[in-house]
């Protein structure tokens, strides 16, 4: 019977660690790594694919957290003002419209 109880005392605590590792959400730091993930509504990534804009030459890399001088046109989401969009080296990019920075790169 004590074998019994230990064994299945056991079994629950061993169950218990992995149902809290699944609900354990591991999140990247921008300021340690350099990078996030920014999820965008999908109508947003959808405007930004559709829209035909020239692209713009900028001596520099494309990535998350550059940012855009003010030579670089970019152009606001009207129904979603929180972004704004831009064609940087051949590369759709979506940025914060008040800072400039790129939030994601669309490939």
């Amino acid at each position: 019977m004590r074998k019994t109880l230990l064994a299945a005392s056991a079994a629950l605590i061993a169950l218990s660690g992995a149902a809290y590792a699944q609900t354990t959400v591991i999140t990247k730091d921008p300021a340690v790594t350099g990078s996030t993930t920014v999820e965008l509504p999908g109508e947003v990534r959808t405007y930004v694919m559709e829209q035909s804009v020239p692209s713009v030459t900028y001596d520099g890399t494309v990535a998350v957290g550059t940012t855009l001088p003010d030579t670089v046109e970019v152009h606001t989401i009207q129904e979603h003002p929180d972004y704004a969009y831009t064609v940087v080296n051949e590369r759709r990019v979506i940025v914060n419209p008040q800072t400039r920075a790129v939030i994601q790169v669309l490939e």
